[in-house]
């Protein structure tokens, strides 16, 4: 199995893959999240989000 970053450009209900790879990192908790298992994104911040804890950290953090 591939282990290696992959590249993505997050659009509003998907997301095209620029570089191959089999994760992108969180951009709040820097943890790996598998493409299979990726579900949360930022399309104008072009962030990736491990789970809703991490959406509403960075929610708080610019609305701030």
């Amino acid at each position: 199995m591939m282990k290696k970053k992959a590249k993505v450009h997050f659009k509003n209900n998907s997301f095209d893959i620029l570089e191959d790879g089999s994760f992108v990192i969180c951009a709040v908790s820097g943890k790996e999240i598998k493409l299979e298992n990726l579900e949360y994104w930022n399309v104008e911040l072009q962030e990736a989000y491990y789970s809703p804890v991490e959406v509403k950290e960075r929610i708080e953090k610019l609305n701030k």
